[in-house]
């Protein structure tokens, strides 16, 4: 079928609204989600077919989680998306981050590496930038606050063990956890990440704050020091 310049001259059932309810939201494709938020296409492109093309304009990339990163000024660069169209898609994107977050907390336990992982992924495997955060916990383990003590290239040799547990003495911190991501996807650690882990490790014992883990957020996937026995 030659694809239509309006949603309303596709065959019935190839729309995607009358596809959602016909068969479900699960059954419709990533375009055809997308095309229901946009509603409206632009000269000689309906909602569908400017929302493939969407999708497909990524550098390098091609899918959702290239446009879950963009700002508004970069969606608003793409040729139909304008201000009232990036701030919908910018907030279905933040909305999806939340959702995935809050589905993570009814079984977050921060003496498990993969709830943790679980609870953050969404949030730090989109960012563009490293960011390193600061997770404190009483001494049973609970939660007491979170920050970010970094943000940029996270260079290590720059963060000083100092730095956190100032931090963990103001707020009553009986324990800490480490996290950063890379945006690369690949969560393996480097030399530099593994060095100050041990030193991060190391000054805790002497001033009583256990650093229970530093967990590296990839795309889907992390990595945890304390799984792979780098720290105890």
């Amino acid at each position: 079928m030659k694809e239509s310049n309006t949603i309303k001259e596709m065959y019935h059932d190839e729309r995607p609204y009358e596809k959602c309810e016909r068969f479900g939201a699960e059954n419709l494709t990533d375009a055809e989600l997308l095309a229901v938020i946009l509603r409206t296409g632009t000269r000689g492109e309906n909602s569908l077919e400017l929302a493939r093309r969407l999708i497909h304009s990524g550098q390098g990339k091609t899918g959702l989680t290239d446009i879950h990163q963009w700002s508004l000024e970069r969606l608003m660069k793409v040729r139909g998306i304008g201000r009232v169209k990036a701030i919908q898609i910018r907030c279905l994107c933040e909305l999806s981050k939340r959702m995935a977050r809050e589905a993570a907390s009814s079984g977050l336990d921060f003496s498990s590496p993969q709830t943790i992982a679980r609870y953050y992924m969404e949030d730090m495997r989109h960012r563009k930038r490293e960011v390193l955060k600061l997770i404190l916990l009483d001494s049973r383990s609970r939660f007491i606050s979170e920050s970010d003590i970094s943000t940029g290239t996270v260079d290590m040799a720059l963060i000083s063990p100092r730095e956190l547990f100032i931090e963990a003495f103001q707020r009553g911190a009986s324990y800490i956890i480490l996290m950063h991501n890379h945006p690369s996807g690949d969560p393996a650690p480097s030399r530099e990440d593994i060095r100050i882990t041990r030193r991060v490790y190391e000054a805790g014992m002497l001033i009583g704050i256990g650093l229970l883990d530093h967990i590296i957020i990839g795309d889907n996937c992390f990595f945890s020091m304390k799984e792979k026995g780098l720290i105890q």
